[in-house]
């Protein structure tokens, strides 16, 4: 038994990950746990990879990759190589003796490499590329023959009866789409249609009739079979007219019917027509062939005589009696059991010389089907060799983005990256492609981090992509802010946040977060009650404004003038009187607040040198909820649920710390060797408000001082905190 092949892992985001070091690495990645496994699934779309390398991978073409298909890939790939250390290169160019060989084979990979070489006028060369192959491809299917097994008449344009022909069973056996998206047929609807031709050959020789095959029978009989069914009524009904001649006026045609047919625009060919016998019904009539039938049946009448009644019965009959129709149908007897066993056939139509001329075909169309055909043997062995390159090209940076997240951590750019967004003063790494923001969010808000969905627009086109804020402040971000995001090909979009999940991004910004939210409220306060005292004052002076315009306005023309009347009393304006039990109320508020503050003050004050101690403690009691649940949410800040969201299935917690979110979230910084001009000229002035503030706080430090007794040296006696003859007293 082998030994067990040797691991190394490396930590980050709380997981040990394991390195892909070289190609042995690659050849045993089935035989690592799956528990130790980054990812065990992800989607095909929405990545910052080939798309083609990952349809490739994706066998069952569900539009995901999951772990088997992946270990599938390796294994094939380090299958097809000598030494899989080729695999660490990262390049789609392999040399020919890199490839190993395929005994079971009859075309190998190597042989079909230096065949696409020579086709591309590099005979000799020791290396291909993946250019070479995709070069070869686009030029195979614009290639007469390209191996899809379809011929179309593009192909057969050299030899206009097989082009005919060609044409002949897209017509009657529809065709199918080649790899150039033309018309054209395949083997199985070629086969079917000489099929039937040939069956039609066969017949039309007489091959299995009685008494051999006879031209002018059978166009006898076909003429028959034209008229049997009407001929049949017309004896039928003259045999009931002479039963009873009391019928003969309900077996003919009635006054209705003419009257209907009458109001219609009438033609030969008219249903209404086409309905009514074949001639007036009477007791024992016979059949008139040409004068006084239906017209609607003339040419079929007329066929008849000339195919049918001429050849067999003589061509001196006008009429027909019921026994001759009889005589006639038993002569063709033979002739109708032979109709009845002509193959069904879109080709039924056709005479014994058009079927000959199709069936001379048959050699030549099939042997341009079998020429393309041979050709795919070369087509598969292409596809294998575009995916060995592919392989060899992008195996190893999706292992290193699904077995382990080393390109994430190593901050060389992962493949669910989708770009930078930059917004509110700062560059956002980690963004991913979103599809459905509103289904994204429910699962993305278990990642304890600041999430910010924006639609970007460029050029008509629309992407979502939802952006993760791990360092800076969040008091700025809201739905309908702008940014500028740049996708990993360098093209700008216009962004804009559409929706918005808040997470504390640091416990410095939880830390002030408190007082923030106090000043707001107090903003916010102080703005609705400034508000509801602008809408008051605006009232009363619209009150006032009205007043005034109609005070002593002259009465409207024409109105009638009533006698003046008492003069109102004037009401004087209010007087500013002072309530006794207002003022009384006032002052004992003023009296209980200032009590409560001297209290409050006296006792800060009696505290002495645990003072900065009872400030800290003040401002944990503040802020610490804050700081605690900031700080619980940053260790489990996770990468897992933003990608668990868009179709990945993440198999370890992938922590996004501290350190991992300012790199992945960077503020402005100015440049270490700029130069600043620190000077505003629009800076906000200090004025009176801002001198006050200070000389308060001189004030408070003073009184602090004071109170600790550091100024006793230096103040007299009676403004000492503790007098000299106090100390000694007290010693």
């Amino acid at each position: 038994m082998s030994e067990q092949h040797q691991w190394q892992f490396f930590r980050a985001g709380g997981v040990d990950q394991v390195v892909i070091r070289n190609g042995a690495d690659v050849r045993h990645i089935g035989e690592l746990d799956q528990k130790l496994w980054v990812a065990l699934a992800c989607p095909t779309r929405g990545l910052e990879f080939d798309t083609r390398t990952l349809d490739l991978i994706d066998t069952d073409h569900d539009g995901r990759i999951r772990a088997p298909e992946l270990i599938a890939a390796c294994r094939w790939t380090c299958a097809r190589l000598r030494d899989p250390d080729v695999l660490m290169e990262g390049s789609d160019a392999i040399a020919l003796t890199d490839i190993a060989d395929e005994p079971d084979e009859t075309i190998t990979l190597a042989d079909e490499a230096r065949r696409v070489l020579a086709l591309a006028g590099k005979e000799g060369a020791e290396m291909i590329a993946l250019a070479d192959v995709v070069q070869r491809t686009e030029l195979l299917t614009a290639m007469r023959f390209n191996g899809d097994g379809v011929v179309t008449p593009e192909t057969s344009k050299d030899d206009a009866a097989v082009r005919a022909t060609l044409l002949r069973i897209v017509q009657t056996h529809g065709s199918v789409k080649d790899r150039n998206g033309i018309d054209g047929i395949d083997r199985m609807r070629a086969e079917a249609f000489f099929a039937e031709a040939e069956a039609l050959r066969a017949w039309h020789a007489g091959e299995g009739a009685p008494g051999g095959h006879d031209p002018v029978l059978l166009a006898a009989a076909e003429a028959v079979n034209a008229v049997r069914e009407k001929v049949d009524d017309f004896f039928a009904r003259c045999r009931v007219a002479a039963f009873d001649p009391q019928a003969v006026a309900a077996l003919n045609a009635s006054s209705e019917n003419y009257e209907a047919l009458g109001a219609q625009s009438l033609h030969l060919q008219t249903d209404g027509i086409a309905a009514l016998p074949l001639a007036a019904i009477r007791p024992g009539r016979s059949l008139p062939l040409r004068e006084g039938a239906n017209p609607a049946w003339a040419d079929a009448l007329d066929a008849l005589h000339e195919q049918a009644v001429a050849p067999v019965l003589g061509d001196t009959l006008e009429v027909l009696d019921e026994a001759a129709w009889n005589d006639l149908l038993q002569r063709l007897e033979p002739s109708q059991q032979w109709l009845e066993r002509k193959p069904a056939s879109a080709l039924a139509g056709e005479d014994v010389d058009a079927i000959a001329t199709l069936l001379d075909t048959r050699g030549a169309l099939m042997a341009l089907i079998a020429e393309d055909e041979s050709v795919e043997r070369h087509n598969a062995r292409l596809v294998d060799l575009e995916k060995l390159l592919r392989f060899k090209r992008d195996l190893v940076r999706l292992l290193n983005n699904f077995v382990s997240f080393s390109d994430f951590y190593r901050r060389v750019g992962a493949i669910f990256q989708a770009g930078t967004l930059y917004l509110d003063g700062r560059s956002c790494d980690l963004t991913v492609q979103v599809a459905d923001a509103k289904q994204h969010a429910v699962l993305a808000g278990l990642a304890k981090t600041c999430l910010a969905y924006c639609e970007c627009t460029r050029e008509g086109r629309k992407m979502g992509i939802v952006a993760a804020f791990t360092a800076g402040d969040v008091d700025f971000l809201f739905v309908g802010r702008n940014g500028l995001f740049y996708d990993r090909q360098g093209h700008d979009w216009d962004a804009t946040i559409t929706r918005l999940i808040e997470n504390p991004t640091s416990v410095a910004q939880a830390f002030f977060s408190p007082y923030k939210k106090f000043v707001r409220m107090i903003e916010e306060q102080v703005a609705k009650r400034a508000a509801a005292s602008e809408a008051s004052a605006q009232g009363t002076l619209g009150t006032l404004a009205s007043t005034l315009a109609h005070a002593g306005a002259p009465p409207p023309a024409g109105a009638a003038v009533a006698a003046p009347a008492a003069a109102p009393a004037i009401r004087p304006l209010p007087q500013g009187r002072i309530d006794v039990g207002t003022v009384a109320a006032i002052g004992v508020a003023m009296g209980s607040i200032s009590a409560v503050l001297v209290a409050l003050f006296s006792k800060f004050i009696d505290l002495g040198q645990w003072i900065p101690i009872a400030i800290v403690g003040m401002v944990l009691a503040i802020s610490g909820p804050s700081m605690l649940i900031a700080w619980l949410k940053l260790h489990q800040r996770s990468l897992g649920p933003i990608l668990d969201a868009s179709g990945w299935a993440i198999n370890g917690r992938m922590k996004v710390n501290v350190r991992l979110g300012a790199s992945l979230s960077k503020t402005a910084q100015v440049p270490r060797r700029a130069s600043r001009i620190l000077h505003d000229p629009f800076a906000d002035r200090r004025g009176l408000a801002t001198a006050l503030a200070a000389l308060a706080l001189v004030a408070v430090a003073t009184l602090l001082v004071w109170q600790f007794g550091l100024l006793d040296a230096r103040l007299p006696s009676a403004l000492q905190h503790a007098p000299p003859g106090a100390v000694r007293q007290a010693s």
